[in-house]
């Protein structure tokens, strides 16, 4: 017996090996902890078959957001897991929770505010046109919502494909690198797709540097040190958005570092951190998480005072390099596009925002603010001088927050940095 069959539970290993799909999908609704240990062997099982970028639709996203939530005591957090079977096998999973606002209540992605991919966990064998619609349906059902809020989400994607047709496009398109590790032999053949005069580029600064003290690579397994590294990205990441006058929508909660601080030492996240290090101190540091063969970036610093010298791109290098030689499948450099990551991307995967609306007052809200205001604004505040903009931010009570970015929400932040 297969490791995912021993997950899959008795139920979902019989109907493996049956006939494809046949059976009206039927949907349902989780809404507890407990309701989730009782669902988590069939969703393990489940996960073993997906073949997508489903860390944020996975298990182990889940319960660290259940249990952070429940940690800082969280009593307006409202998970709405909405699942799909087809006869006795689970087929889909959702993961979503309804939050409220003045205006509307929605339904976003499970841990919204730190998510960067929105998407569907599916049988490869079922159609998404059909088992979205079903989800959300449960969703809706079970958690009366004026719409549904989902960013983020990737081109191709089962809940790209399986989007109702009463979606709506929201924000600007977005690009997602992404390296294919699994398309080469080894590190070596891989990087010889690089630009040979990036590689001499990248290897001239690390050699000035070296001339002024030893440069070291190092993967971070060590709780205690991983958390030291999740700290001090954090930090730098929040000096940055500050200076820089921008925010996001993980900056704004103000458990993020908390959340960040709870990751370290899970057994269900795959945590993987990478530091950089030059005379013993950190030049860049980045953090993510190993999921279905792919490391997911996160977090990421970097010490400006070196720019010359293109940290990020050297760092890069070496983490490309450590996650291939552990036979990781690719590297999801994650949103937004930026000049050093397209230096060594194999592909960029277009990332849309969309909204669903459920109820009149959804759907006029999302015109005005989604589709309207909310994007104009931003491009408005993107075109101000950053010392302007920094300014707004404080007036607007942006200016003194907790120190915590996701590296994945800043956006434009470094688009014309020399790495």
């Amino acid at each position: 017996m297969s490791i995912a069959d021993a997950l899959a539970g008795p139920h979902d290993r019989r109907a493996r090996d049956a006939a494809p799909a046949g059976h009206r999908l039927a949907g349902s609704v989780i809404r507890t902890r407990e309701a989730l240990e009782v669902l988590a062997p069939r969703w393990q099982g489940l996960e073993r078959f997906s073949d997508r970028y489903n860390l944020f639709q996975s298990l182990g996203w889940a319960r660290a957001v259940f249990d952070f939530e429940a940690a800082r005591g969280n009593k307006d957090f409202d998970p709405v897991i909405a699942t799909i079977e087809d006869g006795q096998r689970l087929v889909g999973v959702l993961p979503l929770e309804r939050v409220r606002t003045g205006a509307r209540t929605l339904l976003v992605p499970l841990g919204h505010a730190f998510v960067q991919i929105s998407d569907v966990l599916l049988d490869a064998r079922v159609e998404p046109a059909q088992a979205v619609g079903r989800l959300l349906k449960a969703a809706n059902t079970a958690a009366p919502s004026d719409g549904v809020s989902l960013l983020k989400v990737r081109d191709g994607s089962a809940l790209a494909l399986g989007m109702p047709r009463t979606h709506i496009r929201t924000g600007e398109e977005q690009g997602a690198p992404y390296v294919a590790l699994d398309a080469f032999p080894d590190f070596a053949a891989y990087f010889a797709t690089v630009r040979s005069k990036t590689r001499k580029n990248m290897r001239n600064a690390r050699n000035r540097l070296e001339r002024d003290g030893a440069v070291e690579h190092r993967v971070v397994t060590e709780p205690s040190a991983q958390l030291a590294l999740i700290e001090r990205t954090l930090e730098g990441r929040a000096d940055r958005l500050k200076e820089q006058g921008l925010t996001s929508r993980a900056f704004r909660d103000g458990g993020f570092v908390d959340f960040c601080r709870s990751l370290v030492g899970r057994d269900d996240m795959g945590l993987l951190a990478f530091s950089l290090n030059h005379r013993d101190r950190p030049l860049a540091e980045q953090w993510g998480f190993v999921h279905g063969g792919r490391y997911y970036a996160f977090v990421a610093s970097r010490d400006f005072s070196h720019s010359d010298e293109s940290p990020g791109k050297l760092h890069l290098r070496e983490i490309l390099e450590a996650c291939a030689g552990r036979g990781l499948r690719g590297c999801d450099l994650g949103v937004p596009v930026m000049p050093y990551k397209l230096t060594f991307a194999t592909e960029t995967i277009a990332v849309r925002d969309y909204a669903l609306p459920m109820t009149p007052r959804g759907w006029l809200v999302i015109q005005l603010w989604d589709v309207r205001l909310r994007p104009g604004l931003k491009r408005l505040a993107l075109a101000m001088p950053a010392g302007m903009r920094a300014l707004l931010m404080r007036m607007l009570g942006h200016g003194n927050q907790t120190r915590d970015a996701s590296a994945a929400t800043v956006a434009r932040e470094d688009a014309s940095a020399p790495d």
